[in-house]
């Protein structure tokens, strides 16, 4: 299995004995070794994937890493954070998914009527099984606990990613964008309740659904 580490906290360093990884398309900076670039057509499993993608605009352009050496990869300098997965679930907006074991499988899932950021819909993109991945963040990721006594409320702009047994529900609620006058029409945010963990990132997105 490749073995995954961050340089720098904005540089993904994957270093391959003849293993695969999965990686946004363009994101290589450098490698060294001896390496094999495949586009992968529309990011998911297969057709279903692919169809799936184009009716609902989840963009996610991937290209096949493949070779001995090391790959570095980076995407305008964001954060990188590293995510073990073991057998379970990891749901990521597309836009924010880096690199992940080429193992491991990747999918949509739908999330429920929302806005979502810019170019993503309704659906949210899904790797699944036992590996490494690697997600972004605009500025350094937080990691929260949810918990069945405390679940948590995010803005959508400013979430990235969830693991664990949690149900999601989207919710009328005031955003500081609204307070400030930005916003327009009736805010809402992500409900996550259940037991679980939820990146969100210190920059908000520019959405079409802060507000509905």
């Amino acid at each position: 299995m490749a073995t995954f580490r961050i340089q720098g906290s904005k540089v993904l360093a994957v270093t391959m004995t003849g293993d695969a990884v999965k990686a946004k398309n363009g994101s290589m900076v450098a490698y060294d070794g001896q390496m094999a670039f495949k586009k992968m057509s529309g990011g998911g499993e297969g057709l279903r994937g692919m169809v799936t993608r184009r009716l609902t605009g989840e963009q996610m352009e991937v290209m096949e890493v493949k070779g001995q050496g090391t790959c570095w990869f980076a995407d305008r300098a964001s954060e990188i954070n590293l995510v073990q997965l073991h057998g379970d679930k990891l749901w990521v907006e597309a836009s924010n998914l880096l690199c992940a074991d080429a193992g491991l499988r990747t999918g949509t899932t739908f999330t429920g009527m929302r806005g979502g950021a810019t170019g993503n819909g309704l659906f949210t993109t899904t790797v699944e099984g036992t590996g490494q991945a690697a997600i972004m963040s605009d500025g350094p990721a937080v990691v929260l606990r949810v918990t069945p006594q405390y679940p948590l409320s995010v803005d959508p702009g400013a979430y990235v990613a969830h693991q664990g047994n949690l149900q999601q529900h989207f919710q009328s609620g005031v955003t500081f964008r609204t307070l400030l006058g930005e916003g327009g029409g009736e805010a809402f945010q992500i409900r996550f309740e259940g037991d679980g963990l939820v990146y969100v990132q210190p920059s908000e997105r520019n959405t079409i659904g802060g507000d509905v």
